[in-house]
């Protein structure tokens, strides 16, 4: 074993010495390049190659396409004030296609280096991905890159430069200050005298901060002469961005204990108080071992990879895990820590790492993994759902359980993709966030699974509520024994977004949870109903509103069983439901059990669910994307024709010099294929970043045509209106 190895693996023991983060940008503004950097600095690789290998692009598609497309990790050491730390590394993609990657790695960070590029400042991703780290708790830094273009391109002076920083800095405090919890908004503000900020030019191998300035007698004028001689070397010996970039992660980020105390009462719903919920609090290495899988990865020689985070006890070869979702236990083969592309086995690593696991057949990202059976961590929840659909089959139709097989392995290594498969027809829809992620994940179904495939064209998904509140409607069971009266209202818009947001999971609700009602309260709900709500999914509620049922008891779990049915695909047009707050208002039932089993009482439920949503006003909300567009000033007119024949909205132009920032809103509908559209009208000058996405009621004179092209697509009788 290597030098740097041994120190890693006494190091991880040390936690106070520990730093887990994340590299999170909008894209293209140099995360990898960065890390490429910190590599070098590390001894992974050639200062020479530093910015230009892309070392943790090892994917043939992120070679190709000059972006990344997974997260990648490293765990690095790095000496500051003459100590060894340990730095396990996430580098995230930029592009929002693949933003799930991001959500899923600032599970298992503590810290954030946001990278902002020094031209063209906060970028719409630049705000999401501020946004999940904030939401997952994790705290920022905030690194301005691209110096070098301020200098070269824009030809700035020292004080517009610092102008434009403060700029950048004020943006990214603005949105901690709005995003971040409460007890942090003021706390976690990035600082220029501090050191939470640094700048530098990754491509160029510099970087600078005010602590290191002062410690190393560098001036902004040093950067200029090193531009004006056409000579960097002495620059980047003076102040190699490495050292200054894991000094701003060692001194500015927390180590997992510290994080643990203010991250796990939001992460982890169980009893903080028990010897568990204290272990996990302390991040206690001799505690019992909670291992959350974070990424699934299939390595050809070594099978399935579940990377993930140790937020207790220790985790060794030989060790059984319980799988808190498939209620089984698993034996661990190998435990490896990560360099890059290469892992590393060690026997054992304790609390508070990020290591790589072989031997956890069919987990899937957001597993908890612990002793015994425990409360599972919160659902990884993306800020955006899958919004685009493809139809793919298998062109030999002998290769279909071979293409239905890689489909389920899909889901595990990306959660944020969703695949409906269908084993009767052979069609299996696979959903993803938009139609670059989709196409990536076609290639690698045909280069790296070998199977040849056909694809439809994209199809968009949408969503069906109601308009109004619709019952009480009665569903009998097919025996005509048992009768359940049901009413459905529009969810409180408040409370919706609190599910979406992830401040109330959904989840099923045996026994009562008081801090799950506390936040449905805090989100508008009647505190009475808050109390009996017995399920949340897709954004709706079932509440339990039965008074003096004898048999409730007995049959709420096939209730809740319909009740997803239909949330999963509604009565219009079997699309997924949202905003419904479905109550179970009465029941009579038959008073011996064997006719009152699940052949009975999901029909029974179903039935009055759609009778309620009929009553209530059936509706059909299609996805909208709130976009920006960057273009010159010439192409404004162009770009407003684009966006009112997509049926767009214009929400806000602002122009930058000679360039337009144009804010508008779009249907996902009419944007398949708008990349090339945009870069049609501009000649190639023009691009798009994703802001928001939300879902609103498809126009009403669409809802017809949109429902029966739906239903016939798939293959539905008939006319909704008719049935």
């Amino acid at each position: 074993m290597a030098k740097k190895d041994i120190d890693i693996t006494k190091l991880m023991k040390e936690q106070d010495k520990i730093r887990n983060i994340g590299i999170v940008a909008h894209i293209d503004h140099g995360k990898t390049t960065l890390s490429d950097n910190i590599l070098a600095g590390a001894g992974m690789l050639s200062e020479d190659l530093a910015g230009q290998q892309l070392y943790l692009d090892f994917d043939e598609q992120e070679s190709a396409r000059g972006i990344t497309i997974n997260a990648a990790n490293v765990s690095i050491v790095h000496e500051f004030e003459e100590v060894g730390y340990l730095v396990n590394l996430i580098d995230t993609p930029g592009h929002v296609d693949f933003g799930g990657d991001v959500t899923r790695a600032m599970r298992a960070v503590d810290g954030a280096i946001v990278v902002a590029c020094a031209v063209e400042g906060v970028m719409p991703q630049t705000e999401t991905v501020l946004r999940q780290a904030l939401k997952e708790r994790v705290q920022p830094v905030l690194f301005i890159n691209k110096v070098d273009r301020m200098i070269k391109e824009l030809k700035l002076t020292p004080q517009q430069m610092q102008e434009k920083f403060t700029k950048i800095i004020a943006e990214v405090n603005n949105l901690i200050e709005s995003k971040a919890p409460d007890e942090f908004k003021q706390k976690w503000k990035v600082n220029v005298n501090d050191g939470s900020v640094a700048f530098g030019s990754a491509y160029h191998n510099w970087g600078l901060s005010i602590p290191f300035m002062k410690k190393k007698g560098v001036t902004f004028n040093d950067i200029f002469e090193a531009y004006e001689k056409g000579d960097r070397k002495p620059l980047q010996k003076k102040a190699p961005i490495y050292e200054v970039f894991l000094d701003m992660v060692v001194k500015h980020l927390p180590n997992p204990v510290e994080a643990q105390k203010y991250r796990i009462p939001r992460l982890w719903r169980g009893d903080i108080n028990s010897p568990l919920g204290k272990s996990l609090l302390n991040c206690d290495q001799k505690g019992d071992p909670v291992f959350l899988i974070t990424k699934i990865t299939v390595d050809p020689k070594a099978g399935e990879i579940a990377t993930g985070r140790i937020f207790s006890g220790e985790i060794k070869e030989g060790m059984e895990l319980y799988s808190n979702r498939r209620k089984l236990k698993q034996r661990i083969q190998q435990v490896s820590i990560y360099r890059g592309p290469k892992r590393v086995i060690v026997p054992v690593v304790p609390a508070g790492n990020i290591i790589g696991v072989v031997g956890l057949k069919d987990a899937i990202s957001g597993e908890t993994m612990s002793k015994e059976e425990i409360t599972s961590f919160e659902q990884i929840k993306h800020l955006f759902e899958p919004v685009v659909t493809e139809a793919i089959e298998a062109k030999n139709p002998k290769e279909l359980p071979k293409l239905i097989e890689v489909l389920k392995n899909i889901v595990k290594e990306d959660p944020t993709i969703s695949v409906d498969i269908n084993e009767q027809t052979g069609e299996n829809l696979i959903s993803g966030l938009g139609e670059l992620h989709l196409e990536i994940w076609k290639y690698r179904i045909i280069k790296d699974k070998g199977i040849e495939i056909v694809s439809s064209n994209p199809i968009v998904v949408y969503r069906e509520s109601i308009k109004k509140h619709g019952g009480p409607v009665e569903g009998k069971s097919p025996n005509k024994h048992n009768k359940l009266y049901v009413e459905i209202e529009p969810l409180e818009q408040s409370v919706y977004d609190a599910i979406k947001e992830g401040e109330i999971p959904e989840v099923k609700i045996k026994k009562r949870k008081p801090e799950i009602e506390e936040a449905l309260v805090n989100a508008g709900m009647d505190k009475e109903e808050a109390r009996k709500v017995k399920d949340i999914k897709g954004g709706c509620v079932l509440v339990d509103a039965t008074r003096g049922i004898v048999h409730i008891g007995e049959i709420i779990e096939l209730v809740i069983d319909a009740f997803e049915e239909i949330v999963k695909a509604g009565p219009i047009a079997r699309e997924p439901c949202m905003k419904l707050k479905v109550k179970l208002m009465d029941c009579k039932l038959h008073e011996d059990s064997i006719h009152r089993g699940p052949a009975q009482i999901i029909p029974a439920m179903r039935m009055s669910m759609k009778g309620a949503i009929e009553q209530g006003g059936e509706e059909l909300y299609e996805p909208k994307q709130i976009i920006r567009i960057d273009a010159p000033n010439e192409y404004f007119g162009d770009l407003t024709k684009i966006i009112s024949s997509k049926r767009g909205q214009l929400i806000d132009t602002e122009q930058e010099g000679e360039n337009m920032l144009i804010k508008a809103k779009l249907p996902v509908a009419e944007m398949l294929g708008f990349t090339n559209t945009l870069r049609s009208a501009t000649e190639g000058r023009g691009s798009h970043s994703l802001i928001d996405q939300k879902f609103e009621p498809l126009p009403a004179s669409l809802q017809i045509e949109v429902v029966n092209k739906i239903r016939e697509r798939k293959g539905l009788k008939g006319d909704t209106a008719e049935e």
